[in-house]
């Protein structure tokens, strides 16, 4: 079968990080980021376009220099329980931490959206990027690296074993013969690990996808090895075309390495098109989106969620960058690193890292419909990307680029042309897991 590329929608709501000045839109409803209606909509456009799935990221700490998405939004599996019922095809994607959910909870919260979604469920596992987080659960400080990681990779293989406490023909429900379940169908996990001892069994049976698809972002080796050991779905860090190859290269190959079949990890990369009636009409617009959002004192407060949400307003902005790399360690320790190395090597400025950080580069997916269809075409059959995770600051431009990019994709034989299947793991070319037990029996 040719490859096919996937298209997931990642709702912006009034502004997250970079869109600092999107909550002013007038076409942006105020509380757009806490109103149902608001992702309902979203979802059903994404899925009359066929997009795979709608993603919904999410943190559990603020301060007032937050985005202003971040201030004030609904709990991921909440809101995707409301949309799965609003929706019968699209993909429902949420974060959860693993450092800040017990295995148990977030395995029956993700099945029950499962089932309520009749398998349209998937879970971006996280670490936690906010180390003001910690402070929320009653630690002073955010764990270090190797140990979110390691709890990461345990609490996926706890998770997924929950799941499989039911075999798929456990419930026979006989009544002349007055057997709900077949006792020898029904197993307890007994888990006992380094960060988690579960029992189990979980009280919920596998859905008609087996078990919801795990996602993941990893950019640091920790993060790159979790993905190669238990991902299905990678948000990958994008950059340029040369960047997004050697990235895909990379995973596909430590997933081949970890015994799996690379065709079964699909990688995703961000997508903010900016699609108008012409190319200049589009790159104008991008330029005015840049002003729009380039805000000094938000992009600082920006910096310091990278530095374990670190105030950077406290130093002179025209002073040299300050000596923080030891926040990077329980922050977002690839990135702030490499922040850290670059002001040294450069000898730059505090505001100057700033500025460097936010400045202006111009999207590879901006144009008319043909330029950004041409684009997408010429990353994919690159072997960039599997798929496109895919922002529009409005409704009005999500339609845009469904009525006027994804008939041209199509056209080209890029993109289905209607769904062929009911599930996640179905659109995206995913097996059903084997349940580990019968699997066991049968062999």
């Amino acid at each position: 079968m040719p490859r096919k590329i996937h298209l997931a929608l990642h709702p912006y709501g009034v502004g997250g990080p970079g869109q600092h000045g999107l909550w002013r839109d007038p076409r942006i409803a105020k509380n757009a980021s806490i109103d149902i209606r608001y992702y309902i909509r979203q979802a059903q456009l994404a899925e009359q376009a066929l997009f795979d799935a709608l993603f919904i990221v999410d943190s559990q700490f603020i301060n007032s220099t937050y985005p202003a998405h971040y201030l004030n939004r609904l709990e991921p599996l909440t809101l995707l329980s409301a949309v799965a019922v609003h929706t019968t095809h699209l993909g429902l994607v949420g974060t959860a931490s693993s450092t800040y959910n017990s295995p148990f909870n977030l395995a029956r919260r993700f099945a029950s959206l499962d089932h309520i979604s009749g398998g349209r469920a998937g879970w971006n596992v996280v670490t936690s990027f906010d180390t003001g987080t910690s402070r929320n659960y009653g630690l002073d400080e955010h764990l270090d690296y190797a140990t979110r990681y390691g709890r990461a990779l345990e609490s996926v293989q706890v998770i997924r074993g929950l799941w499989d406490s039911y075999e798929d023909d456990a419930f026979p429900a006989d009544v002349e013969r007055n057997v709900f379940l077949d006792p020898t169908k029904l197993h307890a996990l007994d888990h006992v690990g380094e960060h988690f001892r579960v029992a189990g069994p979980l009280n919920l049976s596998r859905s008609p996808q087996g078990q919801p698809v795990i996602f993941q972002a990893g950019v640091s080796e920790e993060g790159r090895n979790l993905a190669a050991e238990v991902a299905e779905g990678i948000y990958a860090p994008g950059g340029s075309l040369e960047q997004a190859r050697e990235y895909y290269a990379d995973i596909k190959r430590r997933t081949a390495a970890a015994g799996r079949d690379p065709d079964h990890i699909k990688i995703f990369i961000h997508g903010g098109p900016i699609v108008g009636a012409t190319d200049a009409a589009a790159r104008e617009r991008e330029r005015e989106i840049f002003a729009e959002d380039n805000d000094f004192e938000r992009n600082l407060a920006l910096l310091g969620r990278g530095f374990g949400a670190h105030d950077f307003s406290q130093y002179d902005p025209d002073g040299p960058f300050p000596d923080v790399a030891h926040l990077a360690e329980r922050g977002g320790r690839t990135g702030a690193a490499k922040i850290v190395e670059r002001a040294r090597r450069e000898n730059l400025t505090l505001r100057q890292v700033v500025d460097s950080a936010t400045e202006f580069k111009q999207s590879p997916f901006v144009g008319s419909p043909q330029t950004v269809a041409d684009t997408i075409e010429t990353w994919f059959e690159a072997g960039t990307f599997d798929g496109i995770n895919l922002a529009f600051r409005t409704e009005e431009e999500l339609t845009y680029f469904a009525d006027g990019v994804v008939p041209l994709l199509q056209k080209r034989g890029l993109f289905r042309t209607e769904y062929e299947a009911d599930t996640l793991r179905g659109h995206l070319g995913l097996p059903i897991p084997a349940n580990r037990y019968t699997r066991v029996s049968v062999g």
